[in-house]
């Protein structure tokens, strides 16, 4: 199993495949490297890398206290040099988004561009507590079938086939004797209530650092985290934007969607 060591000790598993421009994916919250499969048998040729964060999937649980935006995006930079790569572009999905921005502003020469996934420097609440319900918490449903069918009755702003909640299902929770099992560690939950204790940040300087650089943004048209408002201003700041909106979904797009991969495609070609 690929797998580095952090500097405090905690293994954490990672994917390396391919050749070409480095492109490290960064996913949601409580998401795995699974997260961008969708995405991949559309890519042109590259070098793909994608992780675990610490508590999430084939990682180490190193607790509450370590699952921030500085400690995961430390750890990318840490796979960066267990790798020997001096910089990569990055696709950030939700939180990996939000790790993104934090890299191009502490380490600017660490990060060829970023791609943000349905996420900006602005957090809508609603999108917040939707996932302060669910996040750290087994789901009722005990068999994959019955996950799939939730998923597709939870998921407002969705408009996608039944076997694509199954795909998800199977992705993002593991059967047990017991029933299902989130694939990440509980205590992230704790990690989560103490971060939204904490006053609003001001996170437009994080995405003011990535200007200067291929960006890219793609928006799920029924998002509840990234509002059309703050969607705008990040055009709007930053005119060289590459961003669509992908209808019939919320948050967040699978990155299969044509109009997520146009911003993909668009994306990679500025690298070169």
């Amino acid at each position: 199993m690929p797998e580095f060591t952090a500097a405090d000790g905690a293994r954490l598993y990672y994917e390396d495949e391919g050749h070409g421009i480095p492109l490290l994916c960064l996913a949601g919250l409580t998401r795995t490297v699974r997260d961008f499969d969708y995405m991949v048998p559309h890519l042109p040729p590259l070098r793909l890398i994608r992780m675990d964060y610490r508590g999430r999937g084939k990682s180490d649980w190193t607790g509450a206290e370590t699952y921030t935006v500085a400690q995961e995006g430390a750890d990318a930079l840490a796979l960066l040099d267990h790798l020997g790569l001096e910089s990569a572009a990055i696709l950030g999905t939700s939180r990996g988004g939000l790790i993104g921005m934090y890299l191009s502003f502490v380490a600017p020469e660490r990060v060829r561009g970023l791609i943000l996934n349905d996420v900006g420097p602005v957090i809508d609440p609603l999108g917040l507590e939707r996932i302060k319900d669910y996040i750290g918490r087994r789901p009722a449903a005990r068999t994959h079938a019955a996950m799939a069918v939730a998923l597709e009755h939870a998921m407002d702003g969705f408009d996608v086939p039944p076997s694509r909640w199954m795909e998800e299902a199977r992705k993002h929770y593991v059967e047990t004797d017991q029933g299902l099992d989130i694939t990440y560690d509980p205590a992230l939950r704790t990690a989560f209530l103490e971060a939204m204790k904490a006053p609003p940040a001001d996170a437009w300087p994080l995405f003011e650092a990535c200007k200067g650089k291929p960006l890219g943004l793609i928006r799920g048209a029924n998002s509840d985290l990234l509002t059309q408002a703050t969607a705008d201003e990040m055009a709007e700041r930053a005119p060289d934007l590459i961003h669509e909106e992908v209808p019939d979904r919320g948050h967040v797009p699978f990155l299969d969607e044509p109009e997520a991969l146009r911003v993909i495609h668009q994306f990679l070609g500025r690298l070169i």
